[in-house]
Formats: structure tokens, sequence, C-alpha cells
């Protein structure tokens, strides 16, 4: 029988590990929603929680990190656009590579700013609980008493959702991932479209960098990512390319990491290589089309020339 305190520690730190994967997640949803498929969010997301860090560290401010978090994965995201959109170039390919080139620029500035191995003590987002929630018993303190940044996600999932389903702008950016040419045959500006949903990405994956290092765990550390960018990829997959699926996913891979640390502390005996390999198994079982038949846009990944 598993105490009250240990369960709710447990669903609470589900929440808050699937909470970055959520907002990354539901931007790439909006990319590949607009035929975009988009490789270079885990990039995008170690860069956030590396500009976020740093602003946070230098003015004392976690809301000037998260702003400048934001400006500076922008670029990035453009530069996918650019060569994905414009360049027509392979997205998978161009993804990665922004992947790489992003761990290194990271690992090079955190090593010129904080040395090899540093302890600066980052100032973090505050956590807040809704009204006459943090007083539940068991509950208040370890699941509803949040850094205020996973509420924030939570009612960005819900524009995002509303946004897709019932305005123009949402049926303009399902149009350009399912037939983009009859998209522009009926006055939509595809490439435009898909600029905006790539840049769209980026915010959101901004948003997961910083979550990470200054909603989280207040530091940054080399790689602090260690695939998060790749699990909300295949969260979508996971999800069907349905947001509110998608959501259910991140849940999941936020519950497979989270039985890390509270498995040993129920004294359940289980390998930690395979503890911290459940999320990523799970999400190779999504790529791999083992959960179900996955319906992608028409469009995904398919370079466009018109306009």
């Amino acid at each position: 029988m598993i105490e009250p305190e240990l369960a709710a520690v447990f669903i609470g730190s589900s929440i808050r590990l699937a909470a970055p994967l959520l907002l990354a997640a539901a931007g790439e949803y909006v990319s590949e929603r607009a035929g975009v498929l988009n490789m270079s969010v885990e990039g995008m997301m170690l860069a956030g929680a590396f500009a976020g860090a740093t602003a946070s560290w230098l003015t004392g401010s976690p809301l000037l990190g998260l702003l400048f978090g934001v400006l500076c994965v922008l670029p990035i995201a453009w530069l996918q656009a650019f060569l994905s959109i414009t360049l027509r170039a392979n997205q998978i390919v161009t993804g990665i590579g922004i992947n790489i080139l992003m761990l290194g620029a990271t690992t090079l500035g955190y090593r010129a700013l904080f040395g090899s191995r540093s302890r600066a003590e980052i100032p973090g987002l505050d956590k807040w609980a809704p009204p006459g929630l943090a007083d539940v018993p068991y509950l208040g303190e370890h699941v509803f008493t949040q850094t205020w940044l996973l509420y924030a996600t939570l009612l960005l999932v819900v524009g995002i959702a509303w946004v897709m389903r019932s305005t123009a702008t949402g049926l303009a950016v399902h149009a350009a991932g399912m037939s983009p040419q009859a998209a522009s045959h009926s006055g939509l500006k595809v490439r435009r479209i898909r600029y905006g949903a790539v840049l769209f990405t980026g915010f959101m994956s901004a948003l997961a960098g910083c979550f990470l290092s200054i909603g989280d765990i207040h530091t940054f550390t080399e790689g602090m990512t260690s695939g998060a960018g790749y699990l909300a990829i295949a969260a979508v997959i996971f999800g069907n390319w349905k947001l509110g699926r998608t959501l259910l996913a991140c849940g999941l891979f936020g519950a497979a990491t989270a039985l890390q640390f509270q498995l040993p502390a129920l004294g359940v005996q289980v390998p930690s290589a395979l503890l911290i390999a459940l999320p990523y198994v799970l999400a190779l079982l999504a790529v791999g089309g083992l959960v179900g038949r996955q319906v992608a846009p028409t469009a995904l990944a398919q370079p466009y020339a018109g306009r």
C-alpha cells in the first residue's frame, strides 16, 4: 500500500516533469500540422535553457531570464524555417544539424561563463497554487504548488486547442499541412503560414527550456535537456497529431521519468538503467507505430515550392 504522501509526491513530480515536454510538444504539433517536421526542438530547448539561466543569473530576475531565453531562440527558429521552407533543405538533416550546433554552443558558453562545474545559484521562477488548493491535505504542497509557468502552460495549450479547432488561423495551418497547393489556390500564403508555425515552435521550445533551467532545478548543466526535445516530437506522434492525446502522451512520459525517483523510495529494486530508459522505450514504441496506426498530415516534411 502506497502512503498518501508518497502518491502525492509521485503525481506532483509527474506533472512537473511533463510540463516542459508539453510546451515543446504543443509547439511541434502546430509546426507539423503546418507541414514542417521541426527536428530542432531539442537544440532550441537547450538554447532557451542556457539563455534563460544566464540572463537570470546576470540580472537576478527570472522574468528577464524568461524573456531573454525566448528572444535568443527565435533567431534559431527563423534559421530552421529559412533552411527548410525557403531553401527547401531536408528537414530532418537541418534539424539535427541545429541540435548539434546548439549542444556545442551552449557547452562552450557554459564553460566560458561558469567554468567546467558551476555551483552558482540561479534565481528561479516563483511557485504558486490556485486559491484554496494549497491547503488540500497531501495534494496541496506536492501537486498544486508548482511554478506559475506550469499553469501558464495549461492556459497556452487550451488557447492553442481553441485556435486550431475554432479559428480561421487554425484552419489555414491545417490546410498548409494537408494540401498546400489547394491552400495556395484558395488565396492562403503557405510559406508565410509555415514560417509562423516554426517561429511559434521556437517560442514554445524556449519556454520549455526555461522551465527546465529556471522553473524547475534553478541551474544549467551541459546537455541538460537529455533528449526531451525528441520525446516531445515522439509525443506528437504518440498522440496521433491530436493535441489532447499529445497531452496524455506527455503525462505518460512524465510519469515514466518520475518512476526513476519514486520506485527506489518505495524499496522496489529495479535496475536504474532500465528506469532511465523507460521514457525513451515508450517513445521508440510510438515512433515505431507499435501503439496504434498513426495518420500524419498529408504534406508533412514535404517542401513547398509555391508562395
